[in-house]
């Protein structure tokens, strides 16, 4: 039986704008793609997500690394657009009884994002790589993930956009669905006896 379903944050619950980046480019004289390749690149990405570093750090360093602090500056204040349809599905969710939490390979400002996005209050617990230390699909972070709730693998629904952070939590008995969109979520949910 499903008790909790987790969600990833990006790319399943808020989308970055398409193109917003190769106008913060243009506009910068930068190479086309400079920026996401620089910003997600390793070590950086990890340095970041596990917490070495702060956001406001990676956004510097990025800076440095492209040659322009102001173009990074800009590419890191894109505010993603929420998908109200999972929004809802997570209400629906939560007054059937069902926990339902974020996990996110995240940086230290995901607290601030979601109350200032109006996410938090559509969920009950977040669980950010920045403050627990490991990345999906690291296993230690989906058992952190498995205490924290006091559930089992097989109790826990995880939807993630990137199908290889799926893995360590299939490999601790999760029920896993790789999101491409909302009606198929909703088609998975239900197989699962969870909608």
């Amino acid at each position: 039986m499903i008790r909790a379903v987790v969600f990833d944050l990006d790319g399943v619950i808020r989308h970055f704008p398409f193109g917003h980046s190769d106008e913060i480019e243009h506009c910068h004289h930068l190479e086309n793609g400079i920026l996401d390749a620089t910003a997600f690149s390793q070590p950086l990405l990890t340095e970041v997500t596990t917490g070495l570093i702060s956001r406001e750090q990676w956004i510097c360093r990025i800076g440095q690394i492209v040659g322009s602090c102001d173009a990074a500056n800009e590419w890191g204040e894109q505010i993603p657009q929420l998908d109200q349809s999972i929004l809802q599905l997570m209400d629906i969710l939560r007054n059937r009884g069902i926990t339902v939490a974020i996990l996110t390979n995240g940086t230290d400002t995901i607290p601030d994002e979601l109350i200032a996005q109006g996410i938090r209050k559509h969920i009950d617990r977040v669980f950010n790589s920045a403050f627990i230390g490991y990345i999906k699909p690291d296993q230690r972070i989906f058992r952190h993930v498995l205490d924290a709730l006091d559930l089992k693998g097989p109790e826990v629904f995880f939807t993630d956009d990137s199908r290889s952070k799926l893995c360590g939590a299939a490999e601790l008995g999760f029920v896993t669905h790789h999101f491409q969109g909302v009606a198929p979520l909703r088609e998975a949910l239900t197989n699962a006896g969870v909608l």
